[in-house]
């Protein structure tokens, strides 16, 4: 696979977990929580320069995890939207000395997302000459993705809960995909915690 020390990662973890009622970032699954799960995955990678992007409940977020290295950034504006989160780590990365060719966005409430997916995410984006590559799972686009630099404009122009879903609909944007088995699987309610113990089971 070709160098990846141009590729930053932003870790989205803002979110305020209103419909379950307490931070997601923090269930745990088989011993840890989701976010340190996706920092774990993240840091496996071994890529450039990589953030953790907070927001609500921040301390008691951060004083439960192990950035392992990674910066952790606060958006003060996260409950304006996921995109206001993207342009956070977005930014971040970019005032990095380091020059960036590529840039991924992972959740933090994907309990299945494994080191192994970002790394085909990566080899298919890598190796394709699009403007990203978006994980796939039942049909539908979503993240784990990775932006080129000629997609670095559209990003900006991302407003309010517009996701990186919502730049495939632009005219002129190139995109391909990667199959992420399980990928739809994340944490927005209590039932989804508990399907969750069942499967950790």
């Amino acid at each position: 696979m070709k160098p990846t020390n141009n590729i930053g990662v932003v870790i989205l973890a803002a979110g305020g977990s209103t419909r379950l009622g307490r931070p997601k970032q923090l269930v745990q699954f088989k011993g840890k929580a989701m976010l340190q799960h996706a920092i774990d995955q993240v840091v496996q990678l071994e890529v450039g320069p990589s953030v953790v992007v907070l927001g609500g409940s921040k301390e008691q977020i951060s004083s439960r995890i192990d950035p392992k290295g990674l910066q952790v950034v606060l958006n003060s504006d996260w409950q304006h939207g996921i995109a206001s989160s993207m342009q956070v780590g977005f930014e971040q990365i970019l005032s990095n000395e380091r020059k960036i060719d590529h840039i991924m966005f992972v959740l933090s409430d994907q309990p299945f997302l494994e080191v192994s997916q970002l790394k085909r995410l990566v080899k298919t984006h890598l190796s394709g000459n699009r403007m990203a590559t978006y994980s796939e799972y039942d049909g539908v686009l979503g993240v784990p993705a990775i932006f080129s630099q000629a997609a670095f404009p559209f990003l900006k122009t991302l407003k309010g809960d517009q996701g990186a879903k919502k730049l495939t609909t632009m005219k002129g944007f190139e995109f391909e995909t990667e199959p992420f088995e399980k990928g739809l699987f994340d944490i927005d309610t209590e039932e989804d915690v508990a399907k969750l113990k069942t499967i950790e089971q």
